[in-house]
């Protein structure tokens, strides 16, 4: 799969997001702030939503834009699906 530029620069600054996030909890743990608990909480949560996200939005711009999605599989998965069910009504 070929990745776009803005697909990389997006992942790029995930990635920066993320480590930075990681970064600011480190060093206000080591500072001895008593925010670090909860920061920590939202950099562990940010770990997984944010990917999560981005994943969501190119599946949702990959449907939007009809790629990924064909007519004959849609067309071919609905007739094995019939065949299937008139197989299992017989018996």
């Amino acid at each position: 799969m070929k990745y776009t530029k803005l697909q990389r620069a997006l992942a790029f600054l995930g990635i920066v997001i993320l480590v930075g996030m990681y970064l600011v909890t480190l060093i206000l743990g080591l500072t001895g702030s008593k925010d670090t608990v909860g920061l920590l909480m939202a950099s562990f949560a940010c770990t997984v939503i944010i990917p999560g996200l981005i994943y969501g939005m190119m599946l949702v711009s990959r449907v939007l834009s009809g790629r990924g999605v064909s007519s004959e599989d849609s067309s071919d998965s609905s007739e094995n699906g019939n065949e299937v069910s008139e197989k299992d009504s017989d018996q």
